[in-house]
Parts: C-alpha cells; structure tokens; sequence
C-alpha cells in the first residue's frame, strides 16, 4: 500500500516536494490543519522562513498535534527551515521561535549566508553510488550532533544531512535538485 504523506504547506517550497513524492508513487495531501494532519503517515516540512513557519503553526492550531505525531513517531523529512523547527537548539533564532526538538542537534539560522551567497555543491551521502547535487539558500549550519544522530552527509567538516530514528533533515534543498533519490529513501524508510 501507498504510504500517505503530507507536505506542511504552509509557507515555502512544499509544491516541489508534492511533486516529487507523487511522481515516487506517493498519496500526498498538503497539511495547512490538525485534521489533515491526523490523516497522513509521514510528513515533509519544507525550507521557506522558519521564523514565519513556526508562527503559522501556532496560529493554524498545528504546533501541539505536529508535536504529539512527532514524538510518537512519525516519520518526517525537514529540509532547510524544516531542519530548524525539528532542531533541539536554534542559534540565532528569536526568542518567539518554536522548535520541536525532535532531533537532537544544534543550528544555526542562516549561516551559509544571505540570499546572493546561495550556492549549488555535489556531496556524497552514505548509500549513494554517485554525488547528490545539492541546493544550498540561506541555508542552516549543523553546528553540534547528539549522540543518536546519525550523519549522512557533510559539505566539508559540516554536517548537512542527519537522521535519527524515522527523522530525516537536510540543510539544502533536495526538491530542487532534480534528483528523487533523497526522496526515495524517505519513503523507503516509512
């Protein structure tokens, strides 16, 4: 059976996302309430503005479900700002910004850059037979990773794709890449 995932469509780049997803097989429904939230297997929390994310999650009443589905277990892949509001520690971050502690790592808000210092890399990541390209915008910096945090790839000495247990963040922007094999492994994972 078709895993169902939701895309948090919020704010940011959750149409890519779908569109990847139901191109790998994937039921996918975008999640802007608790209801729809309840009905998914798995969620994709997308890059965009963690800051207006984690504000929009509050005021759509999603923060406390979001959290309890988390913790229960569900599986999630963040990617940029999604790695953010997944984080145990935001550096940088405002005094208002939630974060769901999820995953047990600290990062930093933007580090790689402004908008005009976003840049393109090839990185190995663990599985992988061949470099993924990876989309780097305004991108968050891994800057400590808790002992069940399992890195799968770095760009130099920095982490830039983590897992721990059925969570999966990545500081770039995998849907951009052209490239479903990220993807496919989230789903594989479910």
């Amino acid at each position: 059976m078709k895993p169902r995932v939701g895309v948090l469509a919020l704010q940011g780049g959750f149409a890519a996302h779908a569109a990847i997803l139901q191109n790998l097989g994937a039921r996918v429904d975008e999640i802007r309430t608790a209801e729809q939230l309840a009905s998914v297997d798995a969620l994709v929390m997308p890059g965009g503005e963690s800051t207006t994310m984690s504000m929009l999650l509050e005021r759509s009443e999603l923060l406390e479900p979001l959290s309890e589905r988390l913790n229960a277990g569900m599986g999630v892949l963040g990617t940029c700002a999604g790695m953010i509001l997944l984080a145990v520690e935001v550096v940088d971050g405002r005094a208002d910004q939630h974060s769901l502690g999820l995953v047990d790592i600290t990062v930093r808000r933007n580090a790689y850059g402004t908008q005009i210092e976003s840049f393109e890399a090839d990185i190995g990541v663990d599985g992988f037979e061949t470099p993924f390209h990876a989309v780097f915008i305004r991108a968050p910096a891994v800057e400590r990773v808790g002992p069940t945090v399992e890195v799968l790839a770095r760009h130099g000495s920095r982490p830039v794709l983590c897992r721990s247990g059925r969570a999966m963040v990545a500081a770039f922007h995998p849907e951009l890449s052209g490239d479903e094999r990220l993807h496919a492994r989230f789903l594989a994972d479910l």
